[in-house]
């Protein structure tokens, strides 16, 4: 998050504007974005499942968020691991957020935006499989155990950013590195769907998929935008990286599949654009539009090799890819960070004493930190509810669709 450290003493309605335009865009791009974008993915008995467990998700994160989770992201800061519960049921927020000209209630919106947004990236993860009651009550605790500390290291004060300089401008690593990794263990913790991977498993609405890709696309502006905090230079050119890179990613993508089997295809074109959406996140505002689109073209490639990676070599099912295309993404834009950030390649600079190589180091240590809490905390968490609640839904809930099995209701009624 980058903020105007002028001093004000109330409100700049235009910065203050902007912030709210761009968190309706941000929850624009779970409601209905993401759940159209997987929704699409899966076979049409699960469609309704995965827009009900996006859309149950998105309430519960909003809820959890006004009583603790901002206070435990944004709070007072004092180890710099957790923030202090001065703002729990965002009582007492201040008529400015510290160092910008917006006031905090509007910063508190916005971020929660953000905390709707990552727990429902790892449903790509678990579609056709998980049970529903499991998949609120992991959310939950993970938004408040893996989520909330990985914000405040790096956006709230914490010690990631104040004592390793590490840089995540709006995500790639609170957002998408937190969702990538968890995603990947749950679907380690879960089992793979019936018949994986001998079974190919082909999307039943692709078009679905591209409206959710657009509507993604679109509300990025106000998720890497309004990271800026205000209607601003900083604002603008995080916009002009977001869609350039998005632009190169999806096409390289579309490169990538010709020469691998001959066609390029639809789900390819979306899968590739949030792939360099992704990676452009962290890094967005520091960078110039041809390092963006450089950006997008490498992490084109690199996600394309990771699907194939997980999916083939490892055997994962990771059914939607998160960790290969947010995850991977989101690490992959991380550590370019450092060397598009150079004034030498059209970037901003390097804050202080950094160079290349120590803002990589500090990049590789806020990777490996946050990876790591995410691993072992989403581990414990999806073990431990599981005692209370089983992951998985029974083998004949499965065959039949959990649309029907779970929530006894069909997507789509074709007679």
């Amino acid at each position: 998050m980058v903020a105007d450290p002028t001093v004000l003493t109330s409100p700049d309605t235009g910065d203050t504007a902007w912030v709210l335009a761009s968190s309706a865009l941000v929850l624009l791009m779970t409601l209905p974005g993401l759940a159209l974008f997987y929704s699409g993915l899966v076979r049409a008995k699960n469609v309704l499942s995965v827009l009900l467990q996006c859309g149950a998700i998105a309430a519960l994160a909003s809820i959890l968020w006004v009583i603790v989770g901002y206070t435990l992201a944004f709070g007072q800061v004092t180890n710099g691991w957790i923030g202090a519960g001065n703002a729990v049921m965002l009582r007492d927020l201040g008529s400015l957020r510290p160092g910008t000209a917006i006031p905090e209630s509007s910063f508190a919106l916005f971020q929660m935006t953000f905390a709707v947004i990552a727990p429902a990236l790892m449903v790509g993860a678990w579609v056709e499989r998980a049970r529903f009651s499991w998949v609120l009550s992991f959310s939950a605790l993970w938004l408040l155990i893996v989520y909330a500390p990985t914000a405040h290291w790096l956006w709230g004060g914490g010690w990631l950013a104040s004592q390793f300089g590490t840089l995540d401008f709006a995500g790639g690593l609170v957002v998408h590195t937190t969702a990538g990794v968890s995603a990947i263990v749950v679907a380690l913790l879960l089992g793979a769907r019936e018949g994986f991977p001998q079974k190919l498993v082909l999307p039943h609405a692709p078009v679905l998929t591209m409206i959710g890709t657009a509507l993604l696309w679109v509300g990025w502006f106000g998720f890497n935008g309004g990271s800026a905090l205000g209607a601003n230079d900083n604002a603008a050119s995080a916009i002009i990286s977001t869609h350039i890179a998005a632009s190169a990613a999806a096409l390289t993508w579309l490169l990538c599949e010709k020469m691998s089997f001959g066609k390029p295809t639809s789900i390819g074109w979306a899968t590739g654009a949030i792939a360099g959406l992704a990676a452009i996140t962290p890094a967005a505002v520091f960078v110039s539009p041809g390092a963006a689109i450089a950006i997008g073209a490498i992490s084109a490639v690199v996600c394309y090799g990771a699907i194939q990676q997980v999916k083939n070599r490892w055997q994962i099912d990771d059914s939607l890819d998160v960790f290969a295309v947010h995850g991977v993404g989101g690490i992959v834009g991380t550590l370019l960070l450092a060397v598009f950030i150079s004034p030498d390649l059209g970037g901003t600079g390097y804050f202080g004493e950094m160079t290349m190589t120590s803002q990589l180091s500090a990049q590789a240590i806020g990777i490996g930190a946050v990876a790591l809490w995410s691993a072992v905390g989403t581990a414990i968490i999806a073990l431990m509810v599981s005692i209370v609640f089983p992951l998985r839904v029974e083998e004949e809930d499965e065959q039949d669709g959990l649309d029907l099995a779970n929530h006894g209701e069909r997507g789509w009624d074709l007679d």
